[in-house]
């Protein structure tokens, strides 16, 4: 697959390297030793200043690397005037399977807050972000729109529930961080993701052998939040890690205007879960437009061709990316 994507890569309706710079594999933490980095593609058109794209790549949070969404983010840079920052975060299975969940959404809040300091000088636009993802990227997305306030810098997740970022900006102080609402972007595209963990654990699949990405991931299965916590103890932490539980009344915080998409083939996340979570939007009085891809099965963003699935990136992901474009310039230009 990876092959195939790299073949993708060499055409350029999909990759025009004219249109953009590259800054590879840019490391912005490094938690517990651990390097995380980010591909920054920025538009060569004359300009100051670009809209902003931040990209999760899926993998049940225990596989794959940004590479998997490298397509999407070459197709979008070279036909559309975006900054795109296609980003790593560390999965479960990294650090000898010791990552706990409340970590892997440290870093992403981390990157974020990276961004958010130092993207003008890759002539984008800090006041313009967005965030998309697809399956577990389109939850790491959620995450950052509904629960983007909840933040810490000290004290445990069990104590507090609220996200410690693997990254936080020297130049001011963590209470001015707050105050200025840091995560705080401008739309968010989020497709075929689930979003709720709570649920899957309280069945007993989401930290056992019935979960299939930890065997996919040559891991043992474990507690997300290590062997100290589990759901029937600790429902409040997993819950505080489910985007369905925590989208807030639109009179209490107005979210950003979301695009949530489905593939009405999908085993993976079938249409029903995320219908309930587009009803869950609609209830709080959220901005939500929903769209189901038909004849699409899940992972339609990936790159290259996923011969298992039948996915090819060239024929069903550009249709929906075009889709996805539309509603991002729409809503943040």
């Amino acid at each position: 697959m990876y092959l195939i994507s790299k073949l993708y890569a060499l055409d350029k309706s999909i990759n025009n390297k004219e249109k953009y710079s590259l800054s590879k594999n840019v490391i912005w933490a490094s938690p517990k030793g651990f390097d995380l980095a980010m591909d920054i593609y920025s538009p060569t058109k004359e300009g100051d200043s670009f809209p902003v794209l931040v990209m999760f790549h899926g993998g049940g949070f225990l596989l794959r690397r940004k590479y998997i969404i490298e397509n999407m983010a070459q197709y979008i840079a070279s036909n559309y005037d975006y900054v795109v920052c296609n980003v790593d975060y560390r999965l479960l299975r990294d650090q000898k399977n010791t990552v706990t969940f409340d970590e892997l959404i440290g870093d992403t809040f981390g990157a974020m807050l990276w961004i958010k300091e130092n993207i003008a000088n890759y002539k984008g636009n800090r006041n313009l972000i967005a965030v998309t993802g697809d399956s577990a990227g389109a939850y790491i997305s959620a995450m950052i729109v509904n629960s983007g306030n909840k933040l810490a810098t000290s004290g445990s997740f069990s104590e507090h529930l609220c996200i410690k970022p693997s990254y936080l900006p020297e130049s001011i102080t963590f209470d001015e961080i707050k105050k200025e609402n840091p995560l705080n972007i401008q739309a968010a595209v989020l497709s075929y993701g689930r979003y709720d963990l709570y649920n899957p654990a309280v069945e007993g699949i989401l930290e056992t052998r019935k979960n299939p990405f930890w065997t996919l991931a040559f891991s043992k299965p474990r507690g997300i939040f290590g062997k100290n916590f589990n759901v029937k103890k600790n429902p409040e932490m997993y819950k505080a890690i489910s985007p369905i539980y925590n989208i807030p009344n639109v009179d209490e915080r107005k979210l950003p205007p979301q695009f949530i998409t489905s593939a009405s083939e999908d085993r993976v996340t079938p249409v029903h879960a995320i219908e309930e979570y587009v009803k869950a939007l609609e209830d709080a009085g959220q901005d939500v437009t929903y769209w189901e891809y038909k004849d699409q099965r899940h992972a339609y963003l990936d790159s290259g061709k996923t011969f298992i699935s039948g996915n090819d990136f060239k024929r069903d992901a550009i249709p929906a990316l075009k889709k996805i474009m539309n509603f991002l310039n729409s809503n943040i230009l």
